[in-house]
């Protein structure tokens, strides 16, 4: 079975190949058209952003604790590896936010009491007591942006000034007061920060507690007035997002229906389709594209209901980690899950989709980068591959199990992008690039990503479980011009 997927925008073209078991051990030909005149949807530079999180060290899950110095109050923000990874993708958006997001307090002043960190506790959501983010903190991880490049989205505590309902969500009018000082503080600094979104999985059912769809409206546009105020006379505004949360499709339309038409920049929601990472069974259904296409609901329906809705507000992915609880070591941190991830890519730009955030770009078991190391992991590859070809114009395939050819008409050369797994193993941490291992030299520099020049007259031959990019310069797509 072959599953296509097409972007005419940067001509992102993927193919998700999946034959027979009695056709295994052959090739097969194939022949693709693409109609350069009409542009399904379209992304941006910065569609590809990922997330810094605030889960402390003492952070485990299933008996593994895989977070280590990565989170935002202690990640080595003088690591090189670190730098130049965030720096390669030119820019790339960084949210900030997690489940603990909504417990943090910022050391302002305005807030009461000293300014501590999060304290193990199981008695308490999330595990965590509240903690608070110090202001040489914020400045520091500020100079960071500022030298990196990144695209800064922020996400306030939303459940300061709530109180219990009797239904097991949380009522009352959000408090603004510390969020707006820290905007206040961030603002009277010079940073610049791309969003404000408010609050972390609070929609629907909710993760941990839960707010109901009419009162995160007012909050919504508390958080919009808030910005107005502070931003006044400034000559960038920043985007007003919200909620950070799993798709409910009444609890999402509410909110979008009665902030609309511009009260709310961006509605963000979050992905873990492939259930938790403690699963033995991720791989299967990351190599099942029937699985996988299940996702397309979801995108369809919240691109449905903000055309309905006459909003201008956007669509993002503020969070996808696939497997919840941090992930599973050497499946979502391995060569493999590059097919979930480049199939997500290509799923949600088709339904208009305009940024996605991967979890995480360090920390946990589903981390761009190796928590330890700094190394980046093969997703990260998969990640700016797909900057840096489809900026150019590219086509990309991706071969899930079985080998494949696709004519190509004659004509100049064109550049090829093979990536496979080292050893030929798909659980494996280092991905080959047109055979070279992709790895990080002593300077901490990211590694170039050299093409293959090809005749164009050739077919483009795609091994079991690659991913393959072509970049085709002489393809002429009047619906990108």
């Amino acid at each position: 079975m072959a599953r296509m997927r097409f972007l005419v925008g940067g001509l992102l073209f993927l193919a998700l190949l999946r034959l027979g078991a009695a056709a295994e051990a052959t090739a097969a030909a194939g022949v693709v058209s693409v109609d350069g005149r009409r542009a399904i949807a379209s992304t941006s530079e910065d569609f590809v952003c990922a997330t810094l999180d605030w889960w402390p060290p003492d952070k485990c899950d299933y008996g593994t604790c895989s977070w280590g110095r990565a989170s935002l109050l202690n990640l080595d923000l003088s690591n090189k590896i670190l730098l130049n990874a965030v720096r390669a993708f030119s820019p790339l958006k960084l949210r900030l936010g997690g489940s603990l997001q909504d417990k943090v307090v910022y050391g302002t002043g305005d807030a009461q009491g000293p300014c501590a960190p999060f304290v193990k506790n199981a008695s308490e959501m999330h595990g965590f007591t509240q903690g608070c983010l110090p202001m040489r903190r914020w400045d520091e991880l500020n100079a960071f942006f500022q030298k990196s490049g990144a695209k800064i989205v922020f996400g306030l505590n939303a459940l300061n000034g709530r109180v219990p309902l009797q239904d097991g969500s949380m009522g009352g009018n959000w408090d603004t007061t510390n969020a707006a000082s820290l905007i206040r503080y961030t603002v009277s600094k010079g940073y610049i920060i791309h969003g404000w979104e408010l609050g972390n999985e609070l929609s629907g059912n909710g993760v941990g507690t839960r707010v109901g769809a009419d009162q995160y409206v007012k909050d919504v546009i508390a958080l919009k007035s808030t910005v107005d105020n502070v931003y006044r006379g400034n000559p960038t505004k920043p985007l007003v997002l919200a909620p950070g949360g799993f798709f409910d499709a009444g609890w999402f339309n509410e909110l979008i229906v009665k902030t609309r038409p511009n009260l709310i920049n961006v509605v963000t929601h979050h992905i873990y389709n492939l259930g938790p990472g403690v699963d033995t069974h991720i791989i299967d259904k990351i190599l099942n594209p029937t699985y996988l296409d299940g996702m397309a609901s979801t995108f369809s329906d919240l691109q449905g209901l903000l055309k309905a809705a006459g909003t201008s507000a956007v669509a993002w992915v503020g969070e996808a980690g696939g497997a919840y609880n941090s992930g599973h070591h050497l499946v979502t941190d391995a060569f493999v899950f590059s097919f979930w991830f480049l199939d997500q890519f290509g799923m949600s730009a088709k339904y208009d989709t305009k940024s996605y955030c991967r979890q995480s770009f360090i920390g946990g078991n589903y981390g761009l980068l190796n928590t330890t190391t700094f190394q980046p992991n093969p997703d990260y590859y998969s990640a700016i591959n797909r900057v840096s070809v489809t900026s150019e114009g590219a086509h990309g395939h991706t071969a899930r199990k079985h080998s494949r050819k696709f004519a190509q008409a004659a004509g100049a050369m064109r550049e090829e992008y093979h990536l496979t797994a080292k050893d030929g193993d798909i659980q494996s941490q280092v991905m080959m690039l047109n055979g070279r291992a992709l790895v990080t030299v002593a300077d901490g520099n990211i590694p170039r990503m050299e093409p293959a020049r090809v005749d164009g007259a050739q077919h483009i031959v795609i091994a079991p479980y690659s991913i393959v990019f072509a970049h085709i310069p002489y393809f002429h797509a009047p619906a990108c011009s």
